[in-house]
This record gives C-alpha cells, structure tokens and sequence, in this order.
C-alpha cells in the first residue's frame, strides 16, 4: 500500500483510481504527514459495510435480550427527569 499526500493524489488521481480498481491496490493519504483517508477497492468497502451492518444487527439483537430481561423505562418517565 503506498503513502501518498493530498497534494500528490490530487495530481495522480486518475493513476490511482486505476490502481485501485484495476489492481486492487490501496493507497493511504496523508496531510502534514498523518493518514487522514484511503482509496480502496469498492470490494473492500463493501466488506467493511458488510461487517459494521452485522454488528449493528448483534448489538441490536443483545439491546434487545437485555432489555426483556431488565425491562424498559417509560418514555414519559424519561421526559419528566430530563424537563421536557
């Protein structure tokens, strides 16, 4: 995976999209010298996606076996101790 800064991205990103999406590769940039984004193959993006969605669903899933066991707290009781 190269390194690139914002500014050689900016000239290259043509060059890079096609390394991306020909050959896969990723490539980091960076401003000032710290990494602040990446170009990656939508493969790889879907992927991420993928796993965050699967979480999402766990967390959902563990919110709900909790609160089933521990039971809820009425919304209107949650308005009148916050004063709305």
């Amino acid at each position: 995976m190269d390194n690139l800064n914002t500014t050689e991205a900016r000239e290259n990103l043509a060059e890079i999209l096609n390394r991306v999406a020909y050959a896969k590769d990723r490539v980091r940039i960076t401003r000032h010298g710290k990494e602040v984004a990446a170009v990656v193959p939508i493969e790889d993006l879907e992927r991420i996606e993928m796993m965050e969605n699967e979480n999402d669903v766990r967390a959902a899933g563990e919110a709900l076996v909790e609160a089933r066991e521990k039971g809820t707290v009425p919304w209107e009781k949650i308005k009148k101790e916050f004063g709305l």
